[in-house]
């Protein structure tokens, strides 16, 4: 059976007592010793020097009426019992220095005494294991014990909230209100997503460095920052504003102007001061949606404003300061960036710690019809008009919209977009089947401009759709002519040769294999994974 050592603070008020009459007194730190179904076999009495004849005397009481305790004395540094940082640091050296033998030892540590910051101190120490122990509370005698019983009650607190069963069901319950307002309230039935959610939602909650969300367009990186931002902020973790801002509508000195703020005359039309978003968004949260499209002097300012919390305003001579967080969003792959000199690595490697990538509609099919009841919500909300489908009409976009034949380029943009448009064409508020197919139809003609590229299926098995759909036109043009030539070469050198028979008569020194290689490498593509699919083990 372990032994019973108590950790408690000297209180110069409670454990005094008239030297004639103090064992008829409740004292405390003594009656915690007097209880017979309580057997402490050593008292860790903390003290402050100026008191130390009162502690003698306490020590004496507690041999007196409790032979078999041990109480060990040990001075603490801090004068003023008032001064948080004082009582927190003398109390948290104590701990830090102290010898816990936990498989031979069980530790209470007593509450009751001492100022109440000593106690708050005592209980954050407990709280957070520097102090490895449960608390234990005394109060003088209640009830139906004697008026006159100096030993008085006490009751021991279990600061291990798992072992209480209605609490970590409160907290279950509200880990899944949060969950579900990070997805709008919408029943989401992907095994995925929904786990990606709650990773999220813990971060939201017990994080405050940079979140990076990536994904295709319209996959709903801009609607998920902003509720992580209210979900912080109804948690009271921040206290500013959400500030928003597409970084490719940025550019020259409006991003500088825009991003940091400027002095007035700090360039041609600078008249006037402004603060700019970074610091707009102080005790708050800055958005930066597309960041892969921040130029890299902006890029430079950005990682110096997120490590030191401070930058320098265009033509100002004094540094400004803000406190916020960062939510970077794109759908862009930044190491790809990283590697074309586009972006910097170093801001990449500070903003990437949390790093997010939100699916698209494709890859989510059965998330689908929750979200059509979701869209269809909010388009009662703007119009006041309640719409629905009846059984057919929403059997047959149903089919359509989680088949291989819906492309979802714009993703939930576009799924926005169709609800809207046979919202608006229902007959009484009711979509049918004839509103289902004209949308249907729609979608066949605007998805089969988008004509397929030769060669592009190759490119996807190589780089993926979610690459490969940001990539304009003329560069997948390229890139799939490139990697054709390479799929019917029998090395790097003779596909080099036949990519660069004009330029490479110009060079003085020729080496096409690495020039071939370096350009293959910007899309993360080796030369064994173009000869993987040219023999079918892809």
């Amino acid at each position: 059976m372990k032994k019973t050592v108590v950790i408690g603070l000297l209180g110069p008020t409670l454990d005094m007592g008239k030297k004639a009459k103090r064992w008829e007194r409740w004292r405390p730190t003594v009656a915690l010793c007097q209880h017979e179904d309580l057997l402490i076999n050593r008292f860790e009495l903390l003290y402050q020097k100026r008191f130390k004849s009162l502690q003698d005397r306490v020590v004496k009481d507690i041999q007196q009426i409790s032979p078999e305790t041990k109480v060990v004395s040990s001075p603490v540094n801090f004068r003023d019992p008032w001064d948080f940082e004082e009582v927190y640091g003398a109390l948290h050296d104590f701990a830090k220095a102290y010898t816990f033998d936990q498989d031979q030892e069980a530790y209470l540590v007593h509450i009751t005494t001492g100022s109440h910051v000593a106690q708050i101190c005592l209980f954050l120490l407990t709280e957070s294991h520097y102090l490895p122990a449960k608390l234990v509370q005394t109060s003088p005698s209640s009830g139906g014990k004697k008026e006159n019983d100096v030993s008085g009650e006490y009751r021991i607190i279990d600061l291990d909230l798992s072992k209480y069963d209605r609490i970590a069901m409160r907290f279950r319950q509200e880990m899944d209100d949060d969950i579900a307002f990070l997805k709008s309230g919408i029943e989401t039935r992907n095994t995925g997503f929904n786990q990606l959610i709650e990773r999220i939602e813990r971060v939201a909650i017990h994080s405050v460095d940079p979140i990076l969300l990536t994904g295709p367009t319209g996959a709903g990186k801009s609607h998920l920052a902003r509720r992580i931002y209210e979900l912080k902020k109804t948690h009271r973790k921040v206290a500013g504003e959400f500030v928003e801002v597409n970084c490719a509508t940025l550019r020259g000195d409006a991003a500088m102007s825009a991003l940091f703020g400027h002095k007035r005359g700090a360039f041609t039309g600078a008249t006037h001061d402004r603060d700019g978003l970074l610091r707009t968004a102080n005790n708050g949260i800055l958005f930066l949606d597309e960041v892969g499209e921040l130029g890299l002097d902006e890029q430079s300012m950005l990682l110096r404003a997120i490590e030191e919390k401070r930058f320098l305003p265009m033509g100002s001579d004094r540094e400004t300061e803000s406190d916020f967080q960062l939510i970077c969003g794109t759908n862009r792959t930044l190491q790809d960036e990283v590697m074309s000199s586009r972006f910097r690595e170093d801001l990449l490697s500070r903003i990437n710690l949390w790093t997010f990538r939100m699916p698209g509609l494709r890859e989510r099919p059965e998330d689908i019809e929750p979200n059509i009841k979701y869209e269809l919500d909010r388009f009662a909300e703007r119009n006041n008009t309640h719409v629905t489908f009846n059984k057919e009409a929403m059997g047959k976009f149903l089919s359509f919209a989680t088949s291989k034949e819906a492309l979802w380029p714009a993703n939930f943009r576009d799924l926005n977009a169709a609800i809207t448009r046979m919202g608006t064409l229902a007959p009484g508020g009711r979509i049918t089947k004839k509103v289902v197919d004209e949308e249907i139809t729609r979608f066949r003609s605007m998805w089969r401009k988008s004509e397929p590229i030769a060669g592009e299926n190759t490119l996807i098995k190589l780089i993926g759709a979610e690459k490969a759909s940001v990539l304009d036109r003329f560069e997948k043009v390229q890139l799939a002519d490139v990697l054709a030539v390479c799929a019917e070469s029998a090395n790097l050198s003779e596909a080099g040769r036949i990519l660069f028979a004009a330029s490479r008569i110009k060079k003085r020194k020729v080496n096409d294999a690495d020039r071939l290689r370096k350009y293959l490498a910007r899309y993360n593509i080796k030369w064994a994974d173009i000869q993987a699919i040219r023999v079918g083990a892809f």
